[in-house]
């Protein structure tokens, strides 16, 4: 009832009847599910909507769909009706392997509980049948002002919309006799409670171990101060669970640590991770053996040094961020506030006791942690496991007796590796700055270096703590030869995992520690990069990276050894997933099996090579001189300057024009449909994929990212509300230039097995509408809204104005087009997406890839 009665809520209210809130929505420049949504747990409902706060009017309307939610839903029956297979059909995107194992377990994790009778999704029958009055019953018994709150966060004058609130609020009355709202208890139990669940579609082995306990109090500074310790401490052992997954020998994928909330009344501490083939025990010995390693012999004093230092940096980052603060994480934490009692003491006031507190914080109440978190009651073991015949998943007895045996088997220290070496052990000679290039129209400059470098500088207020990298340079992987191919797609991804200069991938974190900066190199089709992100005080450490990046990759036989194990755990059963065999088919389907554009699989892994990839890195960053930087963000240019001269000026430069190479990778010209059968559950899922040459220009980009989001909101409405065929339709358009140009239209969606013909040809119907009528004005009014509204968004942030800098740059258009894309979405009509549909969505050009039951 919960779940179904937060989905009418969208369905019809008071004041807003049938559609008219989404469309009140989209009017708004904002779009449903980004903006506009809700969510039903355990234990609560939350309804989230968004709007822009520059039109009182539309903030008047808000507070009123809040009112109406609280007291206005009217339960229409045709909306009803209509909304019932739309609540099925999100429960059927949830099911498969995943979710018949946790069927399994919950049961078991909340056993003596009704938590364990029920999942806030719903049972089907009560969603296929429920009677209107009884809906109608839950709602007037539980939707009242004792149990609401009203959390308002955004640019708004507070006395103003707090009278809006009372006004329209206030008038809200509870019942004469309030039913009670119970506290479902979940009890605790002496044993270890064991849950093992196997599926035919499981692809990786787990173990979980979690002990369960009340929630800790939280309202005292004593409370924060304890918090702290907790978090030092789950720190530093999820630190050494990263360390042991990085050894070849780790019996699991990687391993994770720390505190969860189960329900309202019930937390647990979970120790868990997914096993490699045939590790279930080992996997499990390995997480207790770490947790018994910290109970007796507790932490190192440099581990707490810097985990001390991490902690203590990012409550110094929270705090500098203060005023740029999204306002979605006030709301978040409002919420909290509300439903379970946290405080909001603010950041300036947590940073403060963070400050006070972590000095004087020893090993030895850090140590005490585990021992407290670990016990031998309230404990539930929890394993998956792929069903096959050829693999023995071990019994109750044989997990328990994994406890005992830890308990006696030797343990010794933990030792901390840490190099002493520095981070560049030798600075490059400084290049120089040889021409400054103002961009005065997006307020940026051009600097180029004596090696060829270039750097685009964008300084900006829109973060106070923040500074971000990004680069290009034409070539990529395609220039490697075939016989290369994996090795140069897989370079940057191996050659990372080895660290940089003498410091392997370890000893590189921990010499980071109270340092915020990160670099990585990546190696794409036609181009590589090099990137990332600091704080303004840890700038000169970001350049540092970028330089080791370049000039001294690592090549490390035992990460990539370990990388391989990992990669062989996830591969060895992912054919069994119904969705991999489905999306292999539609990768190999739309390249018409190219060599280069194989699926992911055990005999791609066993071809890999660290040697080769070295080389092929090596290659691809041999010359700077090709490369252009970005640097955007809370960048002081005279601090700035200096720290590029000599690391990016002291990169290598060789003469080596280069661009990316046509690989010959081509979608089908006709028509191509493949059915796929895979899997035990009764859903379909489509994807229609239409392709061809683009004349790629700025105004046709527009026009195409215009088709695609009236589509996506016309397929909504027809596919979702008015057929109640599917939970949500996808739709999204992209276009490429090089090593050719051309676009890409996605359509796809998930529904009942037996009406995903009938929705494939509802999507055709809509596509003939587009191609003879175009859209109507309200339609493409909606869109160049949303469009609006998410523009004047983005151009408050960093990583925004990072990718169209380069995007820019990259074609070789002018930046000042930057900042007149709202005249490219004014000049959007109807005729415009009309003539769009024609040219781009063929009939006799596109491949549709569908997957359905096994028969």
């Amino acid at each position: 009832f919960a779940h179904f009665l937060e989905h009418m809520a969208f369905n019809g209210t008071k004041h807003f009847p049938g559609l008219e809130l989404l469309r009140f929505v989209e009017n708004a420049g904002m779009s449903f599910g980004a903006d506009l949504n809700a969510y039903t747990s355990f234990d609560e409902t939350v309804y989230m909507l968004t709007v822009p706060t520059d039109d009182r009017a539309l903030l008047s309307g808000a507070v009123q769909v809040l009112h109406d939610w609280a007291s206005g839903i009217t339960f229409d029956s045709a909306q009803l009706a209509q909304e019932r297979p739309v609540v099925i059909e999100e429960w059927r995107l949830g099911q498969g392997a995943d979710a018949r194992m946790r069927d399994k377990q919950l049961p078991v994790v909340f056993r003596g509980s009704r938590y364990a009778e029920r999942l806030p999704i719903g049972d089907t029958a009560v969603v296929r049948h429920a009677p209107r009055s009884e809906l109608v019953r839950f709602y007037e018994d539980w939707y009242r002002p004792d149990l609401m709150s009203v959390v308002v966060v955004g640019d708004v004058d507070p006395a103003r919309m707090e009278r809006m609130v009372r006004e329209r609020f206030g008038t809200l009355r509870n019942p004469a006799n309030p039913r009670p709202r119970p506290v479902v208890p979940v009890p605790g139990h002496p044993e270890t409670l064991v849950a093992i669940a196997t599926d035919p579609e499981a692809t990786v082995s787990s173990v979980q171990v979690l002990w369960t306990h009340e929630p800790p109090p939280d309202g005292t500074v004593g409370d924060y101060r304890t918090q702290l310790v907790q978090g030092l401490s789950g720190g530093m052992l999820n630190g050494r669970l990263g360390e042991l997954a990085q050894q070849p020998s780790a019996p699991f994928v990687y391993a994770y640590a720390g505190d969860q909330q189960l329900a309202r009344v019930r937390d647990a501490f979970v120790m868990g991770g997914p096993a490699k083939e045939g590790a279930l025990l080992p996997t499990l010995a390995a997480l207790l053996a770490e947790a018994r390693r910290v109970d007796d012999f507790g932490y190192t004093a440099t581990e707490l040094e810097r985990e001390k230092a991490d902690l203590l940096r990012g409550y110094e980052r929270g705090f500098a961020e203060r005023e740029k603060t999204n306002s979605s994480r006030y709301a978040d934490e409002y919420v909290r506030a509300a439903l379970t009692g946290e405080p909001t003491a603010g950041i300036a006031f947590e940073y403060g006791l963070a400050s006070r507190f972590l000095p004087d914080i020893t090993l030895a109440e850090v140590n005490a942690v585990v021992r407290r978190q670990v016990t031998d009651s309230n404990r539930v073991l929890l394993v998956n496991a792929p069903r096959k015949q050829d693999a023995r998943v071990p019994s109750e007895p044989e997990l328990l007796a994994v406890f005992d045996s830890v308990r006696a088997a030797p343990i010794t220290p933990y030792v901390d590796d840490v190099a002493t070496t520095p981070l560049v052990e030798r600075a490059p000679e400084p290049g120089r700055i040889v021409a400054t290039t103002p961009l005065p129209a997006v307020d940026a400059t051009v600097w180029t270096l004596s090696n060829g470098v270039r750097v685009i500088v964008k300084s900006t207020a829109f973060r106070a703590d923040q500074v971000l990298l990004d680069s290009y340079s034409p070539g990529g992987s395609s220039l490697a030869p075939d016989s290369l191919w994996i090795a140069a797609s897989t370079a940057s991804t191996v050659v990372g995992l080895g660290g940089v200069g003498t410091l392997d991938a370890v000893q590189l974190q921990k010499a980071l520690a109270g340092k915020a900066a990160s670099a990585s190199a990546s190696i794409a089709s036609s181009e590589e990069s090099v990137g990332g992100s600091a704080s303004p005080k840890d700038l000169e450490t970001l350049f540092q990276l970028v330089y080791l990046r370049f000039t001294a990759p690592r090549a490390d036989s035992a990460a990539f050894t370990a990388f391989r194990s990992r990669m062989r755990a996830l591969l060895e059963n992912r054919s069994r997933e119904p969705e991999a065999i489905f999306a292999d088919t539609l990768q190999v389907t739309l390249a018409q099996h190219h060599p280069r554009a194989r699926p992911i699989s055990v005999a791609w892994l066993d071809s890999l090579d660290l040697d080769e990839s070295m080389y092929v890195y090596r290659d691809r960053f041999a010359n700077a001189g090709d490369f252009t930087f970005v640097l955007v963000g809370a960048v002081d240019t005279a601090t700035a300057r200096p720290l590029v001269e000599r690391w990016l000026g002291g990169l290598p430069a060789v003469d080596r024009p280069e661009r990316g190479r046509d690989l010959g990778i081509r979608a089908p010209t006709g028509v191509v449909r493949r059915t796929v059968r895979a899997g035990q559950e009764a859903r379909g899922t489509t994807q229609l994929v239409f392709t061809g040459p683009f004349d790629y220009t700025r105004e046709n980009r527009e026009a195409l990212s215009a088709l695609s989001d009236v589509l996506d909101l016309r397929l909504r409405e027809v596919l979702r509300e008015d057929m109640g065929g599917t939970y949500g339709v996808q739709v999204g358009a992209s276009s490429m230039r090089e090593p050719r140009a051309e676009y890409s239209v996605g359509i796809g969606f998930s529904a009942a097995p037996e009406r995903v013909d009938e929705l494939t040809r509802a999507v055709f119907a809509q596509i003939d509408s587009l191609q003879r009528v175009g859209p109507t004005a309200e339609e493409l009014a909606k869109v160049k809204e949303i469009q609006r509204r998410a523009l004047q968004t983005s151009l408050t942030q960093n990583g925004w104005w990072a990718g169209q800098l380069i995007f820019h740059d990259r074609n070789g258009w002018d930046p000042a087009l930057i900042l007149k894309q709202d005249a490219l979405v004014a000049a959007i009509t109807p005729a415009t997406v009309r003539a769009a549909a024609q040219q781009w969505l063929h009939r006799e050009r596109y491949v549709q890839v569908t997957l359905l039951p096994a028969r």
